[in-house]
């Protein structure tokens, strides 16, 4: 059965996210079935949100290039140096509505597209992660983050884990008594199930009885904020500030500044620097090392490690003598 056409309020379309533009409706629609896709994104929400704003205060009613365009325009201009990453949103909004029946929706060009490049990590050393991490636990603050600063950081950290799908977990995702932890629908819509060490999981099991004293049945995620809702991606990032600041910690006065996804880069690098250095056979502990770390191809891996300097040197020569060699690791 063709879908109603875009545009046509439908009966029982909950606005959820107070949208008020004429395409309110389709818009709802389209993130709800992004959700559903497992693709979870507040900067999606953020930038849809200013479109609809935009529609609405230029009473926009036709979903055209002049409409779309002019948004991207005024959006490019306020924030001129960002990546054009924030494009693809407007973009897939217009497939989806071609999709489900409006065939005159305008897709943006891909005259908008900016040439991919992949973003320099932050190399921390060990000495950043152990200040960085002393600090965590003496962390001085009136918010949940007191007990689960030390346990969502120390995560990422020790399990390579993207920040969102720490900020993700359910309650029942963190699994302590078998020492393990499900990451669900993470991205290109994969599961994974991953083993934690003994000291993760003294760790976390500190934070979750300390957040159920101060939070009870508030809480509705694992780690969450003080109203017991899940932490938002801002949240994170100001809270990982927060604690490089106390840490005394420096930051380089020009490149790359420090972020919490740079615990992922040190987890996989550090792994190849340690096998390489035992002498173990990396080509065949890669494949184990991406499928853990939620990757759907090598290439993924090879890229978070190969930022290492001291991996740069044999990262050709590794890369060259895998192909063909490696065994197959399926995802859930």
């Amino acid at each position: 059965m063709r879908p109603p056409a875009p545009g046509a309020a439908r009966s029982g379309t909950m606005n959820v996210h107070s949208l008020t533009s004429v395409f309110a409706p389709d818009l709802e629609r389209f993130l709800a079935f992004k959700e559903s896709m497992g693709f979870h994104c507040d900067s999606r929400l953020w930038y849809l949100k200013s479109f609809d704003r935009y529609c609405t205060d230029r009473g926009m009613k036709d979903f055209d290039r002049s409409t779309v365009e002019g948004w991207v325009l005024i959006k490019q201009s306020s924030q001129p140096n960002s990546c054009r990453s924030w494009m693809s949103y407007i973009r897939d909004f217009g497939r989806w509505l071609r999709i489900n029946g409006n065939d005159n929706a305008y897709v943006l060009s891909d005259q908008w597209k900016a040439r991919f490049v992949r973003p320099q990590p932050y190399l921390l050393t060990q000495e950043e992660a152990s200040r960085f991490f002393a600090a965590a636990a003496r962390l001085q603050t009136l918010t949940p983050w007191k007990w689960q600063g030390l346990a969502f950081f120390a995560l990422m950290h020790s399990c390579g884990l993207r920040t969102c799908e720490v900020h993700r977990l359910a309650i029942n995702d963190v699994n302590l008594k078998e020492s393990v932890i499900d990451v669900r629908w993470s991205k290109g819509n994969r599961s994974r199930r991953l083993p934690i060490t003994d000291q993760i999981v003294s760790i976390l099991t500190e934070a979750d009885q300390a957040l159920q004293r101060a939070l009870g049945s508030k809480r509705s995620a694992f780690f969450v904020s003080s109203t017991g809702d899940p932490v938002t991606a801002s949240m994170v990032a100001g809270m990982f500030n927060g604690i490089w600041d106390q840490a005394r910690l420096q930051r380089p006065l020009e490149g790359k500044q420090p972020r919490p996804y740079d615990f992922r880069h040190h987890f996989a690098y550090a792994k190849i620097e340690r096998w390489m250095a035992e002498g173990s056979d990396v080509n065949a502990r890669v494949p184990y090392l991406a499928r853990y770390m939620g990757h759907a191809s090598l290439d993924s891996t090879y890229y978070y490690i190969h930022t290492s300097p001291d991996f740069m040197n044999d990262y050709a020569e590794l890369t060259r003598e895998g192909q063909g060699m490696l065994p197959e690791v399926g995802f859930e």
